[in-house]
C-alpha cells in the first residue's frame, strides 16, 4: 500500500493562491461571527439603556439605527483584523489570509479598501466572486480593486512533520 502524501514531498500550500471553497469557507464563517456579534452586542446596548432609562429600550424599535449600527460592526470586524493581521477569524479558521498583490502584508489602506468594495461583489449578481473561479490569481472583485489577493496561510508540511512526531512519541502497546 502506498503513502498518498510521500514524506519527502512537499505538500505546502501556503503562500498559494487561496480556492473558492477556502474563501466561501471563511465568509460563512463570518458571517456566522458578525450575526452573533451583533446579536449579543446588541442585547448588551439594550440592557444598558434600559437601565439607564425609565421604559424598555428595544432596538427592533429603531430599525435605521439597527442597520447602521450592523453596518459599522460588520466593517470594523472586517477591517480592523484585516490591516491586523491579514485575516478575520473566519479566514484564519479556513487557513487563509489576505496580501498585497506582491506578497507583503496587508496595510491599513489596503484593507479598508478591500472591506468597502466587498458588497460590491454582491451588487454585481456574484460576478465578482465568480471571478476567484475564473481567474488564475484567483483574485476576487474586492481583490482587483483594492489591488490584493488571498494566499493560504498554513504550511501543511509542517502540520504533517508535528502530527509525525507526536505520533512517534506515544508509546505503542
Amino acid at each position: 500500500m502506498t503513502d498518498p502524501i510521500a514524506p519527502d514531498r512537499d505538500i505546502s500550500r501556503q503562500g498559494q493562491y487561496a480556492g473558492f471553497v477556502s474563501r466561501l469557507g471563511g465568509l460563512v464563517i463570518d458571517v456566522v461571527a458578525i450575526a452573533v456579534g451583533f446579536a449579543l452586542g446588541g442585547h448588551v446596548v439594550e440592557f444598558l439603556v434600559s437601565s439607564l432609562r425609565t421604559h424598555p429600550f428595544h432596538l427592533t424599535g429603531h430599525p435605521n439605527v439597527g442597520l447602521v449600527a450592523l453596518l459599522v460592526w460588520a466593517f470594523v470586524y472586517c477591517a480592523y483584523p484585516l490591516s491586523v493581521s491579514g485575516k478575520t477569524l473566519g479566514m484564519a479558521f479556513v487557513g487563509v489570509r489576505a496580501v498585497r498583490k506582491d506578497g507583503s502584508d496587508l496595510d491599513a489602506r489596503h484593507a479598508v479598501v478591500r472591506v468597502i468594495f466587498f458588497p460590491l461583489s454582491f451588487l454585481v449578481f456574484g460576478f465578482g466572486f465568480l471571478l476567484v473561479i475564473l481567474r488564475r490569481d484567483r483574485r476576487a472583485l474586492q481583490d482587483l480593486i483594492a489591488d490584493t489577493a488571498v494566499v493560504y496561510s498554513w504550511d501543511a508540511r509542517a502540520a504533517r512533520l508535528r502530527f509525525l512526531s507526536r505520533q512517534s512519541q506515544t508509546p505503542v502497546g
